[in-house]
């Protein structure tokens, strides 16, 4: 069901959705606009009747010829009303979010989400420093040079950090291949048409990077580029699942951050992170839901770093998600959990705005996907999470077994020895 769909039969249902997610949007003004459109077009209707009727029967009498021609002028006058009116309606339209889950807890907030998982943090050998401290002794993370080259809230890796890194994506990356996914590597700008599909338009504009003079933006994540893959598109049947993961630079403003963790690079305004997209029947949301989910843990569990799991409650579910969890990884520093993936079931409404279906059967109805996005998962917070847990006293740090592979069988990274 359609947001005007679901305004139309149910507006109270709509304002408590709104009240629960703690977001402000424009109802009584769309319920106003809608009522006057409604109207208009019922007149245009019997207008358009009346000259039907009026054009049947045998050569048009003087008076008929003027009547048509009073009928056509009020109908191209009511026309332009009612386009203006319901493209009005149609862009504050874009400002109702997603309905919520029965089975999503209440809640205000992070702090009301319900616990699925908790691993005990690691006990670790040595009294744990925070990760600028560790990645600044070992020459693999330089803040103040990113500063200079970006500003604040931008860093650089260096030698093995880079490596690090890099071996992270890719190993991410392949896991995700052997689940089924194909790979895509998209562009990372993007269209105004594809945020808007994807509804990160215009809920989130104050949050991203913009080019005006050739109104392209800098992509947030990969999901808008790997939902608007198939936008304006129809799957046969037999296509779903459609299951994509995708590396790409993520850039977003941190608004509504300031002040807050300003040392290291748990918040900057640009980072790296593999996304997961998936594309389904809708009674097969659900399942997609906790796999995915279960995708972003098991990084985790690869890595063998404590792994904690939470659903969030509607004040947290943000603006797309019918249904999410969060996988937070445990940085021993800081004393606290980190999050570094984000699995929300988006029902039909990425699919609705843009316009992507299946068909059950040849031939049969279209109906819209359901698609699904998980971080799989997110860096630096998982940079943090490895330095922070995998510091050792002679100011070492231990490359996870996962890893070693991926960066020529080194096991560590020593003081002095920054590159590979």
């Amino acid at each position: 069901m359609t947001p005007l769909q679901r305004i139309r039969e149910d507006p109270d249902e709509v304002r408590a959705t709104l009240a629960a997610r703690g977001f402000d949007a424009p109802l009584e003004k769309i319920l106003e606009l809608d009522r006057k459109a409604r109207e208009l077009r019922r007149q245009l209707e019997d207008l358009n009747a009346e000259r039907n009727r009026a054009s049947r029967g045998g050569p048009p009498s003087d008076e008929v010829k003027a009547r048509m021609r009073e009928l056509g002028e009020r109908i191209k006058a009511i026309s332009g009303d009612l386009n203006a009116l319901e493209t009005e309606r149609d862009e504050k339209l874009l400002w109702i979010p997603n309905v919520i889950d029965p089975r999503v807890p209440q809640g205000k907030d992070e702090n009301d989400n319900t616990v699925v998982r908790k691993d005990a943090p690691k006990k670790l050998a040595v009294e744990p420093r925070p990760h600028w401290e560790i990645g600044e002794s070992l020459g693999i993370l330089d803040i103040p040079r990113g500063t200079k080259l970006s500003g604040s809230r931008f860093y650089v890796l260096r030698g093995a950090g880079a490596a690090l890194q890099r071996a992270l994506i890719a190993w991410m990356i392949d896991l995700k291949i052997e689940a089924g996914f194909t790979e895509i590597y998209p562009p990372s700008v993007t269209r105004r048409e594809t945020l808007l599909g994807s509804a990160h338009l215009p809920h989130f504009d104050e949050n991203l990077y913009r080019d005006e003079d050739d109104d392209i933006w800098l992509v947030p994540t990969a999901e808008p580029q790997l939902v608007g893959l198939h936008r304006d598109e129809t799957f046969e049947p037999g296509a779903l699942p459609k299951r994509y993961v995708a590396f790409t630079p993520c850039f977003r403003r941190e608004h509504m951050s300031a002040g807050r963790d300003v040392r290291g690079i748990k918040r900057v305004h640009w980072f790296d992170k593999v996304e997961m997209v998936v594309y389904c029947a809708p009674e097969e949301s659900p399942k997609w839901l906790e796999r995915m989910t279960d995708l972003a843990v098991d990084v985790l569990e690869k890595l063998e770093l404590p792994a904690r799991v939470t659903e969030r409650c509607a004040g947290d579910l943000g603006f797309t998600a019918l249904r999410g969890f969060d996988v937070d990884a445990w940085g021993p520093a800081a004393n606290e959990w980190l999050e570094v993936s984000s699995a929300s079931d988006c029902g039909p409404l990425q699919a609705e705005r843009s316009n992507i279906r299946f068909r059950r059967e040849a031939g049969g109805k279209a109906e819209h996907v359901h698609i699904l996005n998980a971080s799989g998962v997110a860096l630096p917070r998982l940079m943090i999470a490895i330095m922070e847990n995998y510091q050792h006293k002679d100011g070492s740090l231990e490359i996870p077994k996962a890893l070693r592979s991926y960066l020529r069988g080194r096991d560590k990274i020593a003081p002095g020895e920054f590159t590979l």
